[in-house]
């Protein structure tokens, strides 16, 4: 028998830091409401009437609503691996139906499931959508199998994650040896995976965003109370000392420019359509990568 594949992402740990971020994730989650509006502005260029919706990695919900605006017609369903996270949502929303009637009739389900065995049938939704999820994977392939298999023939699947630039300046930062962030897969292996399923005419981009904030512990309490701190198994273990924490705020101080210190964002933008591949002369698949866009 031959040994298991290296595992890198933990995934209890995982589930243990959205669960502890799930009560203020909304109040700080500013990114990932940002990268979701982006992404709904690339729909404006997609036309198709889907009649079911997957928001898969929904978190709090904060796409739902949204998108059951866009297509009125179709049943949403948000997913998520983490039932404190969707506990906090289905609180949020049932607070906001009292100041806002048009949500009272609009209760889109919302199910605990793991983004690699998905518990639906094959073909069960026209839209398959996802807003950085992929990144909190071990193996984002067996998911994007998973996303195929589940979409309908000329299905949509969007979604974003991020690229390997994120929080490059919190890595260069500590010199512990140890992981302080996530690993972070590059577009163009994405690109490849979503071939690797069977996705067709694959359409990937990237863009750099800057994030500011006044401090480093700032920046930490921002990445901790939107469950984004670092869930590798290659990390510390124990309590970072007081010595390596003076030495990485120290560092990281460094860079700051007019008083901010900046994060880096690769944000990731990828669309692909459950169909047959178009294919060169030669037999290669092709997939088309947009030029990378910067922001600030």
């Amino acid at each position: 028998m031959g040994a298991a594949p290296a595992q890198f992402v933990d995934q209890r740990q995982v589930r243990r830091n959205f669960a502890r971020a799930a009560p203020t994730y909304d109040e700080v989650a500013v990114l990932q409401r940002e990268v979701g509006c982006r992404m709904l502005e690339r729909l404006d260029y997609v036309r198709i009437a889907p009649q079911r919706i997957l928001d898969l990695g929904c978190g709090t919900g904060a796409s739902l609503t949204a998108l059951h605006e866009r297509y009125a017609a179709a049943a949403v369903i948000g997913a998520d691996l983490s039932e404190a996270m969707l506990r906090a949502g289905q609180a949020q929303r049932s607070r906001l139906r009292w100041l806002l009637p048009f949500l009272r009739g609009n209760r889109p389900p919302l199910l605990a499931a793991d983004a690699a065995a998905l518990p639906f049938g094959v073909r069960s939704f026209g839209l398959l959508w996802t807003n950085l999820m992929l990144h909190w994977l071990d193996d984002p392939l067996p998911a994007l199998r998973e996303m195929h298999r589940v979409l309908e023939v000329d299905g949509l699947l969007m979604f974003s994650t991020f690229g390997p630039d994120t929080l490059q300046e919190l890595r260069a930062s500590f010199s512990d040896g140890h992981p302080h962030t996530q690993r972070f897969t590059d577009m163009h292996d994405y690109g490849d995976m979503l071939v690797d399923c069977g996705f067709s005419d694959p359409v990937m981009d990237a863009e750099m965003l800057t994030m500011t904030y006044a401090s480093f512990d700032d920046l930490i309490a921002d990445l901790r109370r939107s469950g984004s701190g670092c869930a590798m198994h290659g990390r510390r273990q124990g309590l970072t000392g007081r010595t390596a924490w003076a030495a990485a705020r120290a560092a990281y101080e460094r860079l700051a420019r007019d008083g901010r210190l900046p994060a880096t964002v690769e944000v990731v933008y990828g669309h692909a359509w459950k169909g047959q591949p178009r294919k060169t002369a030669d037999g290669r698949t092709i997939v088309r990568f947009e030029p990378r866009q910067r922001d600030r």
